[in-house]
């Protein structure tokens, strides 16, 4: 038969095993001369004779509780797929949902549990045509951020028209720290005038001139004409707000603002093209709306970039993380219950299916 170390044995093998290493031990052979001669290591052999002799099963089994008593809930599962399934939340990935159920106590369950249970049902695909990233990027150095109006970002997107060729502009002002839209405007030309009017715009509603020198937000835009203006360069001097110009052709010096058109140009509502300014600026009061107020954002933790604003952040994520360890502590009780295991304490810690009412998709 040969070494038997790191071979899987069936059950009959180990028997007939056993079955020699007593007639040896009969004869006066010691266990470990034995095991020696079987080249089988002694514990492994030990470990078997226990478990004949406490009556278990020596077959090969998985190994830990055949139910583990962590795992979701019956009711728990049920409660995810009758969100996922409701119209208004078709569009959530399987994050967004996650936190948009722990904000309205439908269910308490984790990221990974609700993909699962999405993808268990098909219900988990790939929406939009953006490609993954490579994983190679390198972001620049940047100063650690604690909180907002420390840094600014602004940049200016092309908004096609009905008509080939000409193009409206979107200009946005962005908090890198909440990611919270400042100020935006639309306008049909790229001029410093429009650019210091969002600047302007965003100086007047965060009241930073009223804050001292050095605690007033650096600004960090590209090289386009209309950041190095002079218009601009001298109202960032007299306002002593330092203004920091990303490389060229490195959109990774400022990604927080890019990234954002591209959200705002891949959103199931974005109409594509605009008939004239009238109609991008309502689209984009609804959006910008939506997105400071209701849009659950990924970069700040799951919270809406006008709570992160306000500084609402840690207290929402913490009690987010209480309730899931509440949930957590309930399941294991439940599931524990019915193995016969423990009994009792499962007063206060009851899942409560809640009516769905908000949603973090724009509304259209």
């Amino acid at each position: 038969m040969g070494e038997i170390k790191g071979q899987w044995l069936k059950q009959e093998q180990k028997v007939d095993i056993l079955a020699v290493i007593n007639e040896a031990k009969e004869s006066g052979i010691s266990l470990k001369r034995t095991c020696t001669l079987l080249m089988i290591n002694r514990r492994r052999v030990t470990r078997w004779r226990c478990k004949k002799e406490n009556g278990h099963s020596i077959d090969n089994l998985k190994p830990g509780p055949r139910e583990p008593v962590n795992r979701l809930l019956p009711t728990e599962r049920a409660a995810v797929l009758e969100m996922a399934k409701k119209e208004e939340y078709a569009d959530l990935s399987h994050r967004i949902l996650a936190v948009t159920a722990w904000d309205l106590n439908i269910f308490f369950v984790s990221f990974s549990s609700v993909y699962r249970i999405l993808r268990s049902e098909n219900l988990a695909t790939m929406r939009g045509n953006q490609r993954h990233h490579n994983g190679r990027s390198i972001p620049p150095a940047r100063k650690v951020l604690t909180g907002p109006n420390q840094r600014w970002c602004w940049d200016i997107s092309y908004l096609p028209t009905m008509e080939k060729g000409v193009f409206l502009y979107l200009y946005l002002l962005l908090d890198e720290y909440s990611r919270k839209a400042i100020s935006w405007l639309i306008s049909w030309h790229q001029t410093a005038e429009e650019a210091r009017e969002l600047l302007e715009e965003g100086l007047i509603h965060e009241n930073i001139l009223d804050l001292p020198e050095d605690q007033r937000p650096e600004i960090i835009n590209d090289r386009g004409r209309q950041m190095k203006a002079k218009p601009i360069k001298i109202m960032f001097e007299e306002h002593h707000m330092p203004q920091l110009f990303a490389r060229p052709r490195t959109p990774n010096d400022n990604p927080f603002v890019e990234s954002m058109f591209g959200s705002i140009k891949r959103a199931p509502q974005y109409p594509g093209h605009f008939l004239d300014r009238e109609e991008a600026v309502r689209y984009f009061k609804e959006y910008f709306n939506w997105y400071n107020n209701a849009h659950l954002h990924s970069g700040i933790d799951y919270v809406t970039p006008d709570q992160c604003h306000n500084g609402l952040r840690e207290s929402i994520v913490s009690l987010r993380r209480e309730k899931l360890m509440k949930q957590r502590i309930y399941r294991k009780e439940v599931n524990r219950v019915s193995q016969n295991v423990l009994t009792n304490n499962l007063e206060n810690l009851i899942l409560t299916i809640n009516p769905i009412s908000s949603c973090s998709v724009m509304i259209s």
